[in-house]
């Protein structure tokens, strides 16, 4: 009988777990892949749409991509041992927890509605600035204006 080669590696939980992924998020998975007697890496890049169980031992995310203009989803176990590593390219803000809507909406409507949650964010932080003299006042009032 032929051994077999274990591809998985145990996963530092520690690490996983102070990710902080959440949904609205551009990640980068890369998945281990074994083809005959070697491993290779694969990525996996798309935007994550549902975080489940947060980051417990059973906790689990979404990812959809578009490729070819074919929507690809995929479920990754946070702490598998088949997930070599896991790359967070963009944080994303977003108003719900799960994105499920995503599915319906074309990528462009897409971007138009993250980007436009997280112009909001940025427009409230400059107003919230606490002023204490009146130059600090006049250069947060033309940083108002401008944006």
């Amino acid at each position: 009988m032929v051994a077999e080669r274990n591809i998985s590696s145990p996963a530092n939980s520690a690490e996983r777990a102070a990710l902080k992924i959440g949904a609205g998020d551009t990640v980068k998975v890369w998945v281990k892949i074994q083809e005959k007697k070697r491993v290779r890496l694969q990525a996996f890049e798309g935007l994550v749409i549902a975080v489940k169980h947060g980051t417990e031992a059973g906790a689990r995310f979404t990812v959809r991509k578009v490729s070819d203009r074919v929507g690809v989803e995929r479920i990754f176990p946070l702490y598998s041992p088949v997930i070599d590593h896991i790359d967070v390219l963009r944080k994303g803000e977003v108003r719900r927890a799960k994105l499920y809507y995503i599915r319906t909406k074309t990528a462009k409507e897409t971007r138009a509605k993250i980007r436009q949650i997280m112009a909001e964010g940025r427009k409230a932080a400059v107003v919230t600035q606490t002023v204490e003299t009146e130059k600090e006042n006049e250069e947060v009032a033309e940083a108002v204006e401008k944006s």
